[in-house]
């Protein structure tokens, strides 16, 4: 189970949210047909060097090659940038970590390329939906469980899948800790969420069934059926009012 952090370490880490989440929002504009999954971990490492004392939290972790995930359609996670050219109406989910003052936080979001189908809009939104309403069980007492199962029932009642090989997980003076935070479970169970702790809640969802591969890079994980997915992730410190993105 994590440490709980200090108030200087929560705010070293909400300083560098802050970043991330500028970064994320600042991705609309170059997420685009004819822009290569390259061109983005190139634009993620432009704008991150605007801010003294940060680094790319995944480059080197565990062997991972690239600064940023990027993955694209089918691809859930762990998408090695490339010379892959974007294309008009894909779906292209963007996962950034970043280090700062011995801390991290990790954050992901996903994007549509310019004219997307009606499921890909449809999965965007319930995606997206699932991590709010999953962040609105965090709480003092609360359990790890509650998170994943309002996750879960909200995407499986739209007629989604939640991703069960992959989940969130601690996070502050290392990039990942316990207790990790499924996607998936029961009200109840789980770890008891303290004040101090920081988690990254990260909803994974298919379009299609729940079932993965990963491909011969050893990182890229897709869907089996080659149903769509989309990714997004905020990172949460537990705080006695509640939770802070």
């Amino acid at each position: 189970m994590l440490k709980p952090l200090t108030i200087e370490e929560l705010a070293s880490m909400r300083k560098a949210g802050k970043v991330a989440a500028g970064i994320l929002k600042n991705f609309h504009s170059v997420v685009k047909p004819g822009a290569s999954t390259k061109d983005l971990e190139e634009f993620f490492e432009k704008e991150l060097a605007k801010h003294s004392g940060m680094e790319a939290a995944f480059k080197g972790f565990r062997g991972y090659p690239a600064s940023c995930c990027v993955s694209v359609n089918e691809e859930i996670i762990h998408g090695i940038p490339s010379d892959r050219i974007i294309k008009n109406g894909d779906m292209v989910s963007i996962d950034i970590g970043i280090r700062y003052a011995g801390l991290y936080v990790d954050a992901a979001h996903t994007y549509l390329a310019g004219k997307a189908s009606r499921e890909a809009k449809r999965l965007l939104l319930i995606s997206a939906e699932s991590l709010l309403r999953g962040i609105r069980q965090i709480k003092v007492g609360a359990h790890v469980g509650d998170v994943s199962a309002t996750i879960q029932e909200f995407v499986e009642k739209n007629g989604f899948s939640v991703i069960r090989r992959f989940v969130g997980h601690g996070i502050g003076l290392e990039l990942h800790l316990s207790p990790e935070v499924p996607n998936f479970g029961q009200r109840g169970q789980g770890p008891i969420l303290e004040e101090g702790l920081a988690i990254a809640v990260e909803p994974m969802v298919s379009a299609g069934n729940f079932e993965v591969d990963v491909l011969a890079d050893g990182w890229t994980a897709k869907t089996k059926d080659n149903s769509l997915s989309a990714h997004f992730e905020h990172t949460i410190a537990i705080t006695k009012k509640g939770p802070v993105i």
